[in-house]
């Protein structure tokens, strides 16, 4: 009997570090695990170059969400046109995955919630609510947690909270 695959699943291109990327994930996120490696083989040398026994592709899964990390060298890097967005119910969530996923990254991208790890991947680390607050239809709330919004780096859900009940 086959494994039933996910319809869409987000594929990363690092340059040689799949594995080392999916290990760094699955060990943040609690519903998390690593699935098959491939290797590369002999076949297509001439067009990917990679060492034969080398990881091509890891297949992991953070909270439910299939991802294929794939080896694929240093022609495409990440850029912040993509993100992936974590929705914290509160602080302590919010402050948590913010440190292990800033560990190592780019300080100059940190900003509104938004920050960029170790291997340039961007990531938003936002209140669950923060949709809600921000389409909110009165429009002095809104404009009130934009305006605190975007003096941020790391979100404060306190300050955002204040801010929407004004």
């Amino acid at each position: 009997m086959k494994n039933k695959i996910q319809k869409i699943t987000t594929n990363l291109w690092f340059d040689t570090q799949a594995e080392e990327a999916s290990k760094f994930y699955t060990s943040i996120f609690e519903n998390s695990k690593i699935g098959r490696i491939t290797r590369y083989g002999n076949e297509g040398n001439q067009i990917h170059g990679m060492p034969e026994g080398s990881v091509m592709t890891v297949e992991f899964e953070l909270e439910g969400q299939s991802f294929v990390a794939l080896n694929g060298g240093p022609q495409f890097r990440f850029t912040e046109a993509i993100s992936f967005i974590i929705h914290c119910e509160d602080q302590e969530d919010l402050d948590y995955y913010w440190e292990k996923l800033s560990e190592g990254g780019d300080e100059k991208a940190q900003v509104c919630g938004w920050l960029k790890d170790q291997f340039g991947v961007s990531w938003q680390i936002v209140p669950a609510n923060l949709s809600e607050m921000v389409n909110e239809s009165n429009h002095e709330k809104s404009e009130s947690v934009m305006k605190a919004l975007l003096q941020m780096k790391k979100i404060d859900i306190k300050t955002l909270m204040q801010a929407y009940k004004e």
